[in-house]
């Protein structure tokens, strides 16, 4: 064979080697390429479930206020703390009215111990009058605003609500937060505009703050977070937990949640 027609050959094959690794090479660029898209999608997922930390009450209130303009159909609100104080009291009211001319649903649920301030309870009422749907509870969780089910608004700390708050968003997040909202509210009580008729003197049956002791305690909390989740100090909520052991002849926290249980007390509880 000839130098020639052998080195073309030869040449011919070296071409063709090198066009199939151009051509693997643009296939992994490809797949580099959508690696990359598929990785930014997921950051951004990621990043969009917690949006913000808000950081004192005046940037609380301001991103709340915000919210609150560019809120267009429903508004779920967990209010907790037992008595509204006077500052928290003028900041939702123009709200509450912007909110109201837009048609906007509002629901809230505040704990069955704002009776005790005369202040809230005109609080509510007035709420009630300009479109707020509210219902009162024995215990929340937690402070928490709901954004036309698509933001929600909780604080860092639930002792201490105007330290700083989260603002969360995201199909998942919020529909858990929704359905935990759809439940309580379900349970809870209608205001009335007046104190919930309290329990009869003698009588066996528990109030709902006094069921809410009981399993509160029943989950191992202290004095102080069960008083918190009442919206009540610290000594009330000593006091109930001392009368219901009285009432239920316990010597301690544990055996009380078992006679409870036996009697019925508790929810879902069967006597034994």
């Amino acid at each position: 064979m000839s130098p020639e027609i052998g080195l073309q050959a030869l040449l011919v094959q070296r071409e063709g080697e090198i066009k199939e690794s151009q051509q693997r090479i643009s296939e992994s660029r490809v797949e580099v390429a959508r690696f990359i898209d598929e990785y930014d999608a997921a950051q951004q997922k990621l990043r969009r479930v917690v949006v913000d930390r808000l950081d004192g009450i005046d940037d609380i209130r301001a991103r709340i206020e915000e919210f609150t303009q560019d809120c267009t159909s429903e508004l779920l609100t967990f209010a907790s703390g037992g008595r509204q104080s006077e500052s928290s009291r003028k900041a939702s009211q123009p709200l509450c009215e912007a909110l109201a001319e837009r048609g906007v649903v509002m629901r809230s649920v505040y704990l069955d111990s704002v009776y005790n301030d005369p202040g809230s309870v005109e609080h509510l009422r007035w709420l009630v009058a300009h479109g707020d749907q509210v219902r009162t509870t024995a215990s929340l969780p937690s402070r928490m605003l709901v954004f036309d089910r698509t933001h929600a608004v909780l604080p860092i700390d639930p002792d201490a609500s105007a330290a700083g708050a989260l603002v969360l968003r995201g199909p998942g997040l919020i529909v858990s937060l929704t359905a935990l909202f759809e439940r309580v509210w379900e349970d809870a009580s209608p205001f009335s505009g007046g104190r919930p008729q309290s329990r009869e003197s003698g009588s066996e049956e528990l109030s709902a703050q006094e069921q809410a002791v009981l399993q509160l305690l029943g989950e191992g909390l202290t004095d102080e977070v069960v008083a918190r989740k009442l919206g009540v100090s610290v000594r009330t909520g000593r006091r109930i937990t001392a009368d219901l052991m009285g009432r239920l002849g316990a010597r301690s926290r544990f055996q009380a949640g078992m006679r409870a249980a036996q009697l019925g007390w508790l929810s879902g509880s069967e006597a034994g």
